[in-house]
């Protein structure tokens, strides 16, 4: 089991009216410096394999980043992240998805529109909940994210000229976090220093959704035996479908989708 954390009303209230908060201390710094090392290792693994692909978009995007690094899967079972989750999505929340946030130096990428992370907009509930972890300090100058408070609460998008005035841009150090209503509007900043500007992102919903990928699938049986029930149900293994009667006829205690999972 992981440690039981406590999240202060204040920062549920931000997130509850303006859309988001800036949350301390989610890891430290030799946390930090193994999953910088652990992405930029990524990203160079990736340029190689999907080099030539047409379909591969964005050079510093890494997918799936649990299969990607020992401090990858560790932060699965970040005991502040799961604080934020269950406090917003309820305790048998699940991972949709969890790529890098990287800004690229000298310039920008695909982050740089306005947009959302949930394309649903239902008044009064919350169906995904973004976490960006900055591996850097996030700098105006560096391409930090800005958001929109209080977009989450309308369903229309806004035009750009609306984002430009009024949109917040929070700069969170290291090894601090955004927490945000995934239907907040955001952009990523355009990065005009010398130097990559690296964060990782996870996308929270409620445990009936889809995920983006089958991570039950995806994930490794060495990588599952190495997660705790917490991990491992953040990975959706506790709501995974039966494929065939025999599957199913078992005793409530081996079923592939637990009780109590929404």
């Amino acid at each position: 089991m992981i440690e039981t954390r406590s999240v202060p009303d204040a920062a549920l209230r931000a997130i509850a009216e303006r859309g988001f908060a800036v949350v301390p201390a989610v890891t430290g710094p030799a946390d930090v410096a193994a999953l910088r090392t652990d992405l930029e290792r990524a990203i160079g693994e990736d340029l190689v394999r999907w080099k030539t692909n047409p379909h591969y978009r964005d050079a510093n995007m890494v997918m799936n980043l649990m299969t990607r690094g020992d401090s990858f899967l560790q932060l699965l079972e970040n005991p502040v992240i799961h604080a934020y989750a269950s406090a917003l999505l309820g305790p048998a929340c699940i991972l949709f998805a969890y790529t890098s946030s990287s800004m690229p130096a000298g310039g920008t990428n695909y982050a740089r529109r306005v947009h959302v992370d949930a394309p649903r907009w239902i008044p009064g509930y919350v169906t995904n909940v973004g976490f960006t972890l900055a591996l850097d300090d996030f700098m105006i100058e560096n391409g930090a994210m800005s958001l929109l408070p209080g977009s989450h609460l309308v369903p229309e998008a806004p035009d750009d000229a609306t984002f430009d005035a009024d949109a917040e841009t929070p700069l969170p150090r290291a090894g601090e976090m955004i927490v945000f209503n995934a239907r907040t509007f955001h952009r990523g900043g355009v990065n005009r220093t010398n130097r990559i500007r690296h964060a990782v992102t996870m996308n929270v919903c409620r445990p009936y959704m889809r995920q983006q990928f089958d991570y039950p699938r995806l994930v490794s049986a060495e990588l599952f035996d190495r997660l705790g029930p917490v991990g491992r149900r953040f990975l959706g293994f506790d709501v995974r479908m039966p494929t065939s009667l025999e599957e199913y006829y078992v005793p409530e205690d081996a079923r592939l989708y637990k009780a109590g999972q929404g």
